[in-house]
């Protein structure tokens, strides 16, 4: 059987798929991969369903060999991608002979790198899932040095396109798209979050991206209604932008609680979604409302 041996798996990688839908009831997050849209292209590239389970690797490091000849394609953030110290491109399906080393460098853009092998990880589901959930425990644990990772079968017919264009842009602030949240009544001024830039704080993850305004700004945090009722746990949905007591908000991304108590006053767009989840410490952003 085709696998892979992790070498080194850098700060954190993990197996991720499209999460386990249905069990919010039960209080189990969705999880999967933080960046959607680029792991479901991942797997585009190389031929297997979208929903099919790939690596996302954060902030570069990860380095895997090959045992038997696969067939790879790398996405997300913006790295350097080697096969054998040989660059081979981002976002286009790649060769990974027989005992060949794969490595993905410090991300220059971006953070999260997916990883997909025509066939896919074919590690025990739980729940009907793949995924690493690091915030309940669900799933595979996260990928350290010499686990070998077993390769699935391919199902799926060669795709007619193997490569993607790739965008090398990037906008001195991330604007992200989003809806009024239902909890909005709740904070004194809305617009206070779509008003003036935000920073990302370093201590964000794959629950959530926490923010905080820039040391210069002059403009307001959110700050909550003194009148305002203590609002009871309820659902939180995925790319909420939740508001705690301190009005610095905190974007939830793929590992969040099911339920929260504090006011959600936006709800980012899926594409939004995806952006933030790319998101790195010191970068800014500006909310914009739909």
């Amino acid at each position: 059987m085709k696998s892979v041996t992790v070498l080194d798996p850098g700060p954190l990688s993990t197996v991720q798929d499209l999460g386990r839908s249905g069990y919010a009831h039960l209080g189990v997050p969705r999880s999967g991969g933080a960046d959607r849209s680029s792991l479901t292209l991942a797997n585009r590239l190389v031929g297997n369903p979208e929903s099919t389970a790939v690596i996302e690797t954060t902030l570069g490091g990860l380095r895997i060999r090959a045992h038997g000849t696969l067939v790879i394609a790398v996405t997300g953030a913006r790295a350097e991608v080697r096969v054998d110290g040989s660059p081979v491109g981002n976002a286009a399906a790649a060769p990974l002979p027989d005992g060949a080393e794969l490595t993905i460098d410090t991300p220059t853009r971006g953070c999260r790198n997916y990883v997909a092998v025509r066939g896919g990880f074919d590690v025990t589901a739980v729940l009907g899932s793949r995924s690493t959930d690091t915030l309940s425990g669900l799933g595979p644990e996260p990928l350290a040095a010499d686990v070998e990772v077993p390769i699935g079968h391919a199902t799926a017919p060669w795709p007619a396109i193997s490569a993607a264009p790739v965008d090398n842009g990037e906008p001195e602030v991330v604007t992200l798209e989003a809806s009024d949240g239902p909890r909005r009544e709740l904070v004194e001024e809305p617009r206070d979050l779509t008003h003036g830039i935000w920073e990302v704080s370093p201590d964000s993850n794959r629950v959530g991206v926490r923010l905080d305004r820039p040391a210069e700004s002059d403009h307001p945090l959110v700050v909550h209604r003194a009148d305002a009722p203590e609002l009871a746990s309820e659902g939180v949905p995925h790319g909420a932008v939740q508001v705690p007591p301190s009005g610095r908000p905190v974007i939830f991304l793929a590992d969040h609680p099911v339920t929260g108590g504090y006011p959600v006053i936006a709800v980012l767009t899926p594409a939004a979604v995806d952006h933030a989840a790319q998101l790195v410490a010191g970068q800014r952003i500006r909310f914009h409302r739909r």
